[in-house]
């Protein structure tokens, strides 16, 4: 048990009376644990949009992943992964509840002043950019051969549709944009949720599949190495919105995500590597297309992928907007030409890298190397140390210390990331075992 091993909350929140989806009730007046904001999204909305965030492209790239460490050695990195994300999420919510404030920049200014807050809100900000344009660079490579695919055609015609800078300005002003002008993230849940089932079908799907046709295929050139992209910048947006929260009420959204997302990738990957061995492609779908281009189930997973990065894409925006909110517009209430403004700015400004900066995506992986760990390991730490009180929890306690050799975890995961860049930069060769 994920819960058991790392000594926070156990999923027995579950036993609480609170309903899975949204429904009208009568709302009781109630005293409220903090003193930001009173939520108003349902726990399942709240899976819904976690696992969304938690899932991210990288799932593509898993049977790669295993098929370079082995099942085993794979299993054993995954159950540490989750393990750890849950842990960070343990300590954010125990120092969320000792301010009363569930913003990670907040967080950051109880613990360093308003130097903390503007470090916070700049590595999320920096961060789930570069998820956002990562995601969309996804749409602006895949989305034009996938059309070219159900059209039959064996090559790019020309056409406008088949232009992936086109198609991306395309998918921004229909899709994107309309869902990030959602006044709450807890509307997102449905979006989340149709989002996953497309997930579930490339899981199937890839299940599915004979695993004979991996004969034709032989051993990869070239490595690369899959990122596993957890987005634990949404944590402390979705507590905000949970309706009736409490930190037991929110660890149990967040063991239930990890725990779905964890089976969901060991399936994918196990699928993807039993199906070709060795021969397994840093971007899974990429070998089946390898066997047959036109496979009208491959096509269609295609798609289901697509539409699953894009309807993740409005909820990393979330994220953003409230941490430039947090910096520039502190104390202001709420107003929709500034909700809507925010949210076109940011959009627009990850359409203009995408098309006119594709470097952008070796410098965005070169950030992503120090912002994850920033958010994933060391901040959570350093914010558990500085603002639980020593009253409560002295220096030298045991949750403090494991607080400490967690951030020395994050320095350590963030020097080995940065290390496998700058060499695969200095020799032009992917390096085994990098980020």
């Amino acid at each position: 048990c994920l819960s058991k091993i790392a000594g926070f909350d156990a999923l027995d929140g579950l036993a609480e009376n609170e309903e899975f989806l949204p429904h009208k009730t009568t709302i009781k007046k109630k005293e409220l644990h903090f003193t930001d904001f009173e939520g108003k999204t349902s726990f399942g909305m709240s899976i819904f949009n976690l696992s969304n965030a938690i899932m991210g492209s990288g799932i593509l790239g898993l049977a790669f992943a295993m098929s370079n460490t082995g099942i085993v050695l794979f299993i054993i990195l995954l159950v540490s992964i989750a393990i750890l994300s849950a842990y960070s999420i343990h300590l954010l919510l125990r120092s969320a509840g000792i301010v009363g404030i569930r913003a990670y920049e907040q967080l950051g200014s109880h613990a360093f002043g308003n130097p903390g807050k503007v470090l916070a809100a700049c590595i999320i900000t920096v961060h789930n950019i570069g998820a956002m344009s990562s995601y969309l660079f996804i749409v602006k490579s895949e989305l034009p051969l996938v059309i070219q695919a159900f059209l039959g055609e064996h090559a790019n015609t020309g056409e406008w549709f088949m232009n992936g800078n086109y198609l991306i300005i395309i998918v921004s002003a229909v899709i994107i944009f309309p869902l990030a002008l959602m006044k709450r993230l807890g509307y997102l849940g449905y979006t989340s949720g149709f989002s996953l089932s497309c997930m579930v079908f490339f899981l199937i799907s890839v299940s599915q599949k004979d695993a004979t046709k991996s004969s034709s295929l032989g051993y990869i050139q070239k490595i690369q190495h899959p990122l596993i992209h957890r987005q634990l910048t949404e944590v402390l947006p979705i507590y905000t919105e949970l309706r009736n929260a409490t930190k037991k009420r929110m660890q149990t959204v967040a063991n239930i995500s990890i725990l779905a997302m964890f089976v969901m990738y060991l399936l994918t990957a196990l699928f993807g590597y039993l199906t070709f061995y060795s021969g397994v492609e840093s971007e899974l779908l990429h070998t089946y297309v390898r066997v047959d281009p036109l496979d009208v189930l491959i096509l269609c997973v295609r798609l289901a992928v697509l539409v699953a990065v894009i309807l993740t894409v409005p909820v990393v925006l979330f994220p953003i907007r409230r941490a430039v909110l947090q910096i520039l517009f502190y104390d202001k209430p709420f107003h929709w030409a500034r909700h809507i403004g925010i949210a076109f700015a940011l959009v627009f400004l990850v359409n203009v890298l995408v098309i006119f900066v594709p470097s952008m995506k070796d410098i965005f992986g070169l950030i992503g190397a120090t912002s994850a760990p920033s958010l994933i390991f060391i901040l959570p730490g350093i914010f558990y140390i500085r603002i639980v009180p020593e009253e409560q929890e002295p220096l030298k306690s045991r949750p403090k210390i494991q607080a400490a050799c967690f951030t020395i975890l994050g320095f350590i995961f963030m020097v080995m990331s940065l290390s496998f860049i700058i060499i695969d930069w200095a020799t032009g060769q992917p390096i085994k075992g990098g980020h």
